[in-house]
């Protein structure tokens, strides 16, 4: 492999039953800034794909027996590897993603702390001996239970965080011995298949995974066939929801989008609260299912904390997201920016007003911030993942939770608040998978439980949560006759 100054190799494979192979190199992958084809990776077809669902069924009985220092050995391989090979993934990151260089670094230390906790978690998947004579029929009766692998599972991967949210995935399931096969985005798969290439070293027992890149149409089976035990997903909502309607008896684990909010209350640290906020609305272009979108602000404090924003928005270098000083890179498409620049214009017609940004070139889209924006337009309901957050006054807290709790969405919600109580209530009170106190909703450390309500998903990533879905409880009875 190249290091990062000699760029990318010409072509990947992709990764079938652990062996590196390929058929073709059908998948242009193109430089999001330039939009250039940077390289070409092989496509996987059905047969490829049925393929790599039969070795995994095969690898499912392997996988199971091996030891917990064996998973631990192998996580801790990636970890090394990881680290050597960081400014390599950094630099294929911000090429594949138009991630800036400094977030895709950010992206690349995320990595090997998922693989690191994962590591440590393999060696310590307890059980509990519970005793069952509660009643006297039970006199004499001892339970043990225990976690071991459902087995083959399926996990497709979100094109905002190749790297990372692909991490979520595999290595909780190696560290509770799950075989896998992955379909990485189509736009963004070069992070997956590094990773491959860093799994194909070890010694995992052949079919315990496999990476293949395919189109949307031609990947049903990774969520149709009923050899698969689990379907984890992260995605947008829309398409989640429906592959959940097509997935049959399996269990399925769904990562979605959000429009989150944040609160800053009258007692909030401004300049703090403005870099905070900056930072959750506009990092990674906005392209988050966390990213800031709706800032409440307290009406005593709306007028100076607005300027603020505007000012530091407006101060934000947009560009080569290979350049160090970059903090907006391009979208993930042209399409993209198009439909975000529409929504933008539609909610300026319904009566909002357009307070810095707004303008689009290519891919690139300005940082945006509106007010007065209508409660019906797509900017205030739906998802805008990309560069763009309305501001919004408030007078009463508890009504304000009320404003957050109306949305179709629940990911996690931001409390800029240095009162207790109210801490405590918005935790209380609000319909999401996770409230921040202090910060914004764009905070995520990957050991933590992280999920969604409502259209926001389905389960707990965060590394011990995911292996929980990648377990199923074993009961032991035992009876004593004495």
């Amino acid at each position: 492999m190249p290091d990062a100054k000699q760029g990318l190799k010409a072509a990947y494979p992709y990764y079938l039953a652990n062996e590196a192979k390929s058929p073709n190199q059908d998948l242009e992958v193109t430089d999001k800034y330039t939009g250039k084809v940077a390289t070409r990776v092989a496509l996987a077809d059905a047969a490829a794909i049925d393929a790599g669902i039969a070795a995994c069924v095969e690898a499912a009985e392997p996988m199971a027996r091996m030891a917990a220092y064996e998973r631990q050995d192998v996580l801790m391989h990636c970890v090394k590897r990881f680290q050597e090979r960081f400014e390599e993934l950094a630099y294929a990151l911000c090429i594949e993603a138009g991630k800036p260089i400094k977030d895709s670094r950010g992206e690349v230390s995320r990595l090997i702390d998922t693989f690191r906790i994962a590591a440590e978690e393999s060696v310590r998947i307890l059980g509990e001996v519970q005793p069952l004579d509660i009643a006297p029929r039970a006199k004499g009766y001892l339970g043990i239970w225990k976690r071991v692998p459902i087995g083959p599972c399926s996990f497709v991967s979100p094109f905002n965080f190749p790297l990372n949210l692909a991490a979520h995935k595999i290595a909780p399931a190696l560290a509770v011995g799950c075989p896998f096969v992955m379909k990485p985005a189509s736009r963004t798969p070069l992070g997956a298949i590094i990773i491959g290439e860093v799994l194909a070293e070890t010694k995992l027992p052949k079919g315990a995974f496999s990476i293949l890149p395919a189109t949307r149409h031609g990947s049903d089976l990774f969520t149709t066939d009923e050899r698969l035990k689990l379907l984890s997903f992260t995605g947008s909502p829309d398409v989640g929801w429906a592959l959940k309607a097509k997935a049959g008896k399996k269990k399925v684990v769904l990562e979605l989008g959000g429009n989150a909010a944040v609160v800053v209350d009258a007692d909030a640290d401004l300049d703090d609260a403005v870099e905070r906020i900056t930072f959750g609305a506009f990092y990674q272009s906005g392209q988050s299912c966390i990213g800031v979108q709706r800032i409440f602000i307290h009406e005593s404090i709306y007028e100076t904390l607005k300027k603020k924003l505007v000012e530091r928005a407006g101060a934000l270098v947009c560009g080569d997201p290979q350049n160090e000083n970059t903090f907006i890179g391009p979208m993930i498409d042209v399409k993209e920016a198009e439909r975000l620049e529409n929504w933008i214009k539609e909610a300026a017609a319904a009566g909002a007003t357009v307070l810095c940004g707004g303008k689009r070139d290519g891919a690139m889209l300005q940082a945006t911030l509106l007010e007065n924006v209508g409660k019906s337009t797509k900017l205030n309901c739906e998802e805008a993942f990309g560069p763009v957050a309305t501001l919004s006054k408030f007078s009463d807290f508890e009504a304000v939770l009320d404003q957050v709790n109306d949305s179709k969405f629940g990911l996690q919600a931001g409390i800029f608040t240095r009162d207790l109580f109210k801490a405590m209530r918005a935790w209380d009170k609000l319909e999401v998978g996770g409230v921040v106190i202090g910060d914004v909703p764009s905070y995520r450390v990957d050991n933590m439980p992280y999920g969604g309500v409502k259209d926001s998903g389905l389960g707990r990533e965060g590394v011990r949560f995911a292996m929980e879905d990648m377990t199923e409880i074993r009961n032991l009875v035992i009876r004593s006759r004495g």
